[in-house]
């Protein structure tokens, strides 16, 4: 019986067109073209974040990030830098006790340019790094075996020696990603352009558009055997990912367990949840109560959210800092977090087809769920003295006096039921009493 053949992943594919890569820049040659303070961000940071063992505590006293992106409008690098917990700045000081440092390489953050800034790529893939590295993808991976069939590019970073006799050419997202990703430590894929593809992926794009995981095949796993490691969201809570950075420092440095990842490679505590469990207007949908336009302070589902079948802990965490986020500030979710975004989500802010059952059943029971909480309010909003002298206010309804006895007897039934279960004064074990 023959062999079963595994298909060929994406990242494979390119690399059997472009071949291997032995020409790398001269620094010497170079001088300082893309050096204006003639040191790098490593440099510069180095003496403040630099720590001794007796600080790192384990094996690692640094680890590089090799930070890409693809068909991505920055949004993911925006969101990250808003990060609290940990913030950037703490990872790339080495703050936190144990931890190793981070040695961010950012198109954006870095002072180098030009071959500088890729001298530490060229040694990653030399085998010559000086600590092991990560990569970081924002945007969506594009298929570039099409665009070389036109001898052009989808999207780019920077120019190498790598073309016909040693000559420059520019160097696409998706090679820097094939080449990088075997020896890697980790790959993590942040927002959902680079986790699923997203918006550039969405039904006729020219581009073939697809995330790391597509990209890199179901069977990669890291250097340290991990798969891809996803943090999905347009933009996503900058907080989720550095989170998820420092869990993976702590299990590389011997202090912690591998975070929990669920099927699809995201943080299974993060995005274990649907938005709506933790949606502040949750309970307007128990008691069938919905939003008629955007500004209502209802349940959003009859407008377009579909918060109770994305999984996503904005609703909780909050934009930044623990503030915002799309349903706490009025906006419906419309699924950014999920593989099935866009297409499956699209006309955006219209009633989701499923929500009308859901609906309809919240509706006939928080027809009659609604009243009674209404009624018992009513009665505890009251002082006992109220009560029984008179208050400031009386409760709705009692100025009709056919309608005093009903709310008297209920009121009375209420308390009955309460206090049966008052151990005071009923037989009863009292509450942290210990057995002899």
């Amino acid at each position: 019986m023959a062999a079963e053949t595994l298909e060929k992943a994406p990242a494979e594919k390119l690399l059997e067109i472009l071949g291997p890569v032995e020409t790398f820049f001269d620094l010497k040659e170079i001088g300082d073209f893309g050096m204006p303070a003639r040191a790098t961000t490593e440099a510069f940071l180095e003496p403040l974040a630099k720590a001794s063992p007796a600080s790192r505590l384990g094996p690692l006293e640094k680890v590089h990030v090799f930070w890409f992106a693809g068909m991505s409008c920055d949004g993911c690098s925006v969101s990250v830098t808003g990060a609290q917990a940990p913030s950037v700045e703490s990872l790339l000081m080495g703050a936190h006790p144990g931890l190793p440092r981070v040695v961010i390489h950012h198109p954006v953050l870095q002072v180098e340019s030009g071959p500088h800034y890729f001298y530490a790529h060229e040694l990653a893939l030399q085998g010559k790094l000086d600590a092991p590295y990560a990569i970081v993808l924002e945007g969506s991976i594009t298929d570039e075996t099409t665009a070389l069939a036109t001898n052009g590019y989808w999207s780019a970073s920077g120019e190498m020696p790598w073309g016909p006799d040693g000559s420059d050419r520019a160097v696409s997202t998706d090679e820097w990603i094939a080449r990088l990703a075997p020896g890697a430590a980790v790959a993590l894929a942040i927002g959902t352009c680079a986790t699923w593809g997203g918006v550039p992926a969405a039904e006729g794009n020219p581009t073939g558009a697809m995330g790391l995981m597509d990209f890199l095949g179901k069977n990669y796993k890291s250097a340290l055997g991990l798969p891809v490691i996803n943090i999905p969201g347009c933009a996503p809570v900058g907080d989720n990912f550095t989170e998820t950075v420092a869990g993976l420092l702590y299990y590389v440095q011997g202090f912690g367990p591998l975070p929990e990842l669920d099927e699809l490679g995201r943080p299974a505590w993060l995005f274990g949840e649907t938005v709506h469990r933790h949606c502040a207007r949750g309970a307007y949908y128990e008691e069938g109560s919905f939003a008629k336009e955007f500004g209502d302070p209802e349940c959003l589902v009859e407008i377009g959210c579909w918060g109770p079948v994305v999984n996503c802990n904005i609703t909780s965490r909050g934009a930044i800092n623990h503030l915002g986020g799309c349903m706490n500030t009025g906006g419906a979710c419309i699924g950014c977090t999920m593989p099935g975004f866009p297409d499956k989500f699209t006309p955006f802010y219209k009633r989701p087809p499923g929500s009308l059952a859901s609906t309809t059943a919240s509706r006939f029971l928080g027809g009659m769920i609604r009243p009674l909480r209404m009624y018992t309010n009513a009665y505890l909003n009251r002082e006992v003295r109220w009560d029984r002298d008179g208050g400031p206010t009386e409760e709705p309804a009692a100025d009709k006096p056919e309608s005093r006895p009903l709310l008297e007897l209920g009121h009375q039934l209420y308390d009955i039921m309460r206090r049966s279960t008052d151990t005071a004064n009923n037989p009863g074990e009292a509450w942290g009493k210990i057995k002899q």
